[in-house]
């Protein structure tokens, strides 16, 4: 090619974006969906050989530059276009950012929460927080509390040991879906570590206990066929609410004065804190509880 010519297509090919270029390789892999068995397994051994030639040439690429100035800061400023991170996040080249580790914890939880017609979302993460937000059915369910205490939360915990906080923002449509369930869809995969609490005949229609499980103070109250449980704790300073008044499904805490619903968790005073939810099941006439963090 004469010297100061350039092929026409090239500039276009390298301003394509990740999603296009990902697409053209879902697109190849699709058509050997129908392939004889050994086409597809040769076609596959070649692709995994390539990707290895190509990861032991990018890790022998940074490790002769490493000691050239800047060399780090040049790579981060690279790493910031989507492309160059996919290819070096696929080859272990860079570690997942902390959004994608928190991301990945939250897909562990998904598809129980789909099961229930909801869904979360990754908002935002500042370390040590992270922000999420309840979507679909999960979005304004009066057990999302649970599910979030004894899901999200844990979720992200357990994996992310770097994010603290897990905090749950407003969702956007303020619930009411019809589907919306009373019941976190974590009370139905929660498995060992329940403990017997009281016996259904012990709590009658619309009465609430305080009582102690596992050497932790709870509020056990009965609606109905449902029955909740609640962190014995106002959500304002963590203080014990013996003593509080408790009517028509609310209790108020004796010092400050919080109201909180105890079908809900829901704070009545400051709609942005709640009571800390338990797991609660009832087994034939035995109610049991299984206690979130």
């Amino acid at each position: 090619m004469p010297e100061g010519t350039r092929n026409p297509g090239a500039k276009a090919e390298e301003e394509r974006g990740l999603t296009a270029l990902l697409n053209d390789l879902a697109a190849l892999e699709a058509l050997a969906e129908n392939w004889p068995t050994e086409q597809r397994n040769a076609a596959a051994a070649r692709a995994e050989a390539v990707d290895a030639l190509n990861a032991a040439a990018f890790r022998r690429l940074i490790r002769a530059l490493k000691a050239v100035p800047e060399f780090s800061e040049a790579l981060r400023a690279a790493a910031a276009d989507e492309v160059v991170y996919a290819v070096l996040r696929r080859h272990g080249i860079l570690k997942p950012s902390l959004f994608e580790r928190v991301e990945a914890a939250l897909d562990a939880i998904r598809p129980m929460l789909a099961g229930h017609g909801g869904g979360v979302e990754l908002v935002a993460v500042e370390p040590p927080v992270a922000e999420v937000r309840f979507l679909g059915a999960c979005d304004g369910c009066p057990a999302s509390a649970l599910t979030f205490y004894g899901g999200v939360k844990q979720a992200i915990q357990d994996r992310v040991p770097e994010i603290r906080e897990v905090k749950q923002v407003k969702g956007l449509d303020g619930g009411g879906s019809e589907s919306v369930r009373f019941s976190s869809p974590f009370a139905d995969y929660l498995e060992g570590d329940w403990a017997a609490a009281a016996l259904l005949e012990d709590l009658p229609e619309g009465e609430t206990r305080i009582l102690e499980v596992e050497g932790r103070s709870v509020l056990l109250s009965r609606f109905g066929a449902r029955v909740t449980c609640f962190e014995n704790a106002c959500a304002h300073m963590g203080m014990a609410m013996d003593g509080g008044e408790i009517e028509a499904g609310l209790i108020t805490c004796p010092y400050h004065g919080f109201r909180y619903s105890l079908e809900s968790g829901e704070c009545l005073t400051a709609p942005e804190v709640q009571l800390q939810p338990h797991g609660v099941r009832v087994v034939g006439q035995r109610i049991e509880v299984r206690l979130t963090r």
